[in-house]
């Protein structure tokens, strides 16, 4: 294969340093393996961050992600250190990842896992009518 998973992520500078901005992602295809079972747990995450100095680059993050594919992993876990992973890499002002794990044993399971720079506070929402 031309390209293997890889365990670090690339960054790249943030082009819009002087205001509050939010990129989201959605990575429908996120696999890891069941502690107990070794069976395949399929989840869709959903990156929400407010960058700071720096941006996650996209491929390094698939690349990433892959890495989950055969390794034994609680949800919980899992998501948590996603998003400490991309946070260390960052350092965003704000990063949410929610994980949405497809129905096992008749369950959903959705894991949030936020970080947030200290001192940082988000813009007050605007609600257009």
């Amino acid at each position: 294969m031309p390209t293997q998973p890889s365990s670090s992520l690339e960054t790249f500078p943030n082009p819009q340093l002087d205001i509050d901005y939010t990129i989201r992602m959605s990575i429908p295809e996120f696999t890891c393996l069941c502690p107990k079972t070794g069976q395949p747990d399929f989840a869709t995450l959903e990156l929400e961050y407010v960058p700071d100095k720096l941006c996650v680059e996209l491929k390094s993050l698939k690349l990433f992600i892959w890495s989950f594919r055969d390794r034994g992993a609680f949800h919980e876990a899992v998501t948590n250190e996603i998003a400490a992973a991309i946070a260390a890499a960052t350092r965003p002002r704000f990063l949410r990842l929610t994980a949405k794990f497809n129905v096992r044993g008749g369950i959903w399971t959705t894991v949030v896992a936020e970080r947030r720079q200290s001192g940082w506070q988000p813009q007050e929402a605007v609600v257009l009518p």
